[in-house]
């Protein structure tokens, strides 16, 4: 394959991103698309379909896709308001999506807390779903949780991605600042601050009864989504097209599966119980794949190496997604991309909405089993509900009642 210099394809998106009239990047929300479906298997309770979603094969997973993809999402939404309107006002628009993912977070954690607490107080269930995420800390003792939850002192397991996209959000005004003294300072702060936050000093507190930290640290994980804001911004140029690099991505994502799959870790341990668990700890691959928190490097490479062959695949501009024809086939491909690419698009809607609906699911299949017919069931059931969110989702935001006709 003959190497090319597409250091436009990303570029010219966010050039179009400074226009009124904005082009969308057809990649951007398939991808973005494709992670929320991923996402909403990856949080049903004891999902079958989860042992196969891409987390169970390498060292990156859905958050990596659902974070680069902000990222490069941010670079349009935002990164043109900075060079169009200046700093401050480029800043009041990123705090305005702040204020607008904070409540999401909110709304999300009250209504899941809600709908256990239903659960549990039916007492039609034997299983205790306010236990279950270990939610019994707020409903015991609920003055001092719910000052945590609204300062983000209180950030439970389940609620850990939205305050962490918070925290990455309201860095932007100050790598857009830097960014007046060039990329190399931008490049060079984030990079000093995920390696800083390698060695646990920038840990934030997730509960006042214990020394658990967030989850998801942000100032590891700002690395990924300034590197998606930065290509789709053309701070970064796209990498050539070679046949050298597909293959170095190839070749790492195949020699990572057996230290990046926890299911070569249960094999091991349904063959030699306990031998699985000496070989995390003194194999520093191994080790890798507990460090989601602070975005250990090799997440990093490995979401690269696949975002990689993603690229490539797609084909410049992302043209080999949007299929041309009258076949059969084709419109079905049209079909298909248009659905998950709308899921893409209303990608906070979608998410916060699969948080919730994951829950339930999940008790649906508590009740009939998961056997395959039932699990089938439940997953189409919650594809087709994220799919209706997105596309209400979008209807809303066209302002309907505001049409002349």
């Amino acid at each position: 394959m003959a190497t090319v210099s597409p250091a436009s394809d990303f570029a010219q998106v966010s050039v179009s991103a400074a226009t009124p009239a904005r082009t969308r990047d057809p990649r951007l929300d398939f991808y973005r698309g494709i992670a929320m479906f991923i996402i909403l298997i990856a949080h049903i309770p004891n999902d079958p379909w989860a042992r196969w979603i891409p987390a169970r094969f390498g060292y990156s997973d859905a958050t990596e896709i659902f974070v680069f993809c902000s990222g490069m999402a941010s670079a349009i939404a935002f990164g043109g308001a900075f060079m169009r309107k200046g700093w401050l006002l480029g800043t009041a628009r990123v705090a305005f999506r702040i204020w607008q993912v904070y409540w999401a977070h909110i709304c999300l954690f009250f209504f899941v807390a809600m709908s256990m607490a239903a659960l549990d107080q039916s007492g039609l269930f034997e299983k205790f779903y306010v236990s279950s995420l270990n939610l019994q800390h707020f409903f015991n003792d609920p003055m001092p949780q719910m000052v945590g939850l609204f300062t983000l002192t209180y950030v439970p397991n389940y609620f850990d991605i939205l305050p962490m996209y918070l925290v990455v959000l309201a860095m932007m005004p100050l790598f857009m600042g830097l960014y007046r003294i060039g990329f190399w300072a931008v490049a060079l702060t984030s990079a000093t601050v995920w390696l800083v936050a390698q060695f646990g000093v920038l840990a934030l507190p997730a509960e006042p009864w214990s020394d658990r930290q967030w989850f998801f640290n942000p100032f590891g994980w700002q690395l990924l989504f300034f590197t998606g804001f930065a290509f789709m911004r053309g701070w970064i140029p796209a990498p050539p097209v070679s046949k050298t690099l597909i293959w170095a991505s190839v070749a790492f994502l195949i020699l990572s599966m057996p230290f990046g799959s926890w299911k070569v870790f249960m094999w091991i341990d349904g063959i030699a119980p306990g031998v699985a668990d000496s070989i995390r700890d003194v194999w520093p691959l191994t080790k890798e794949l507990r460090n989601k928190t602070d975005f250990g490097l090799f997440r990093y490479i490995h979401f690269l190496s696949l975002a990689y062959l993603g690229w490539v695949a797609a084909g410049e501009h992302g043209h080999r997604l949007i299929a041309t024809g009258h076949s059969a086939g084709a419109r079905i491909w049209q079909w298909l991309m248009a659905v998950i690419s709308k899921v893409g698009q209303q990608s906070l809607a979608v998410f916060v909405f699969s948080m919730a609906a994951a829950r339930l699911i999940g008790v649906g299949l508590d009740q009939t089993g998961r056997d395959v017919a039932s699990v089938f069931a439940a997953n189409l059931i919650g594809f087709a509900m994220i799919i209706g969110v997105a596309y209400l989702a979008a209807w809303f935001k066209s302002h309907p009642w505001k049409s002349k006709k």
